[in-house]
């Protein structure tokens, strides 16, 4: 079952159909201990045809997105190349230590909906977009369920010293979230697929496919760390790293189409203002 957040409520989708969930404050939703039950019997009722749930928005309230750095195998060489020798040896530490790196990315209000605008920051030589498996989290450390994420970051701020990371990471438009969350029954599968694709003026200028197996991180564990003497009386989200990183030519452009699926979840779409 997924969740979504619209114009007209909070709807949940089991199979093709939407049927509405009495509870609209995405708070209370996400922090019940019977959040699937509800859904559940939320789907006992007449189903809503599609064009009449309103316009998806993210599905976030009050919570805070956190992000993970460093958790795929497949980002070393791009992390340690784009960060010279000083940068690449902190993130290698990083990635063999037992503590993961976790950082602040985004409070809810300023999290961008599915099909509207993500930015480049306006200081920023190269920026790209990082698809990310995004874990919502209720209040006591639970994991609930799934989103796709936009890590939208600024590589060369970020390489030029590993210390400007919240400078890369932090700004308005820089964290996007959806469409739905994908209620968790059981641990998403290690085969699932994670794919990335950017739209330029009509054509294809990077897409790549990848797939949960790489992740070196267990989210539980993960978790564990964040929730670590922190405290979410909302809840929260967890961007889970990136093992898709477009080459190092590459950089946005204002009109970019970016598109982020994730296999069971859906596709988040936004583009660049």
């Amino acid at each position: 079952m997924k969740l979504y957040r619209t114009t007209r409520g909070v709807f949940v989708q089991e199979n093709e159909e939407f049927f509405n969930l009495q509870e609209t404050i995405w708070d209370r939703i996400i922090c019940s201990d019977r959040l699937f039950v509800e859904a559940q019997r939320a789907t006992t009722g007449a189903p809503f045809p599609a064009d009449q749930i309103g316009t998806v928005l993210a599905p976030i309230g009050s919570q805070e997105v956190w992000a993970a750095g460093s958790t795929y195998c497949r980002k070393q060489k791009t992390h340690t190349e784009e960060s010279g020798a000083d940068g690449g040896d902190a993130y290698d530490r990083v990635r063999n230590a037992e503590r993961p790196q976790l950082f602040f990315k985004s409070s809810g209000n300023r999290v961008a909906h599915p099909g509207t605008a993500v930015r480049i920051r306006s200081d920023a030589r190269r920026s790209i977009p990082e698809p990310e498996l995004t874990l919502a989290i209720n209040p006591s450390g639970k994991i609930v369920g799934y989103t796709a994420g936009n890590d939208m970051s600024a590589c060369d701020i970020e390489s030029e010293n590993p210390l400007y990371l919240p400078q890369a990471k932090i700004y308005d438009g820089s964290c996007a979230i959806g469409p739905c969350v994908l209620l968790a029954t059981k641990p998403l599968c290690p085969e699932t697929e994670i794919r990335i694709e950017i739209e330029r003026s009509g054509n294809i200028e990077f897409c790549g496919l990848a797939s949960l197996t790489g992740l070196i991180r267990e989210p539980e564990q993960l978790v564990e760390y964040l929730f670590r003497d922190t405290s979410f009386a909302e809840g929260a989200y967890l961007m889970t790293g990136t093992p898709l990183v477009p080459p190092e030519s590459f950089t946005l452009a204002h009109g970019d189409r970016i598109r982020i699926a994730i296999e069971g979840v859906g596709t988040l779409e936004n583009y660049v203002a």
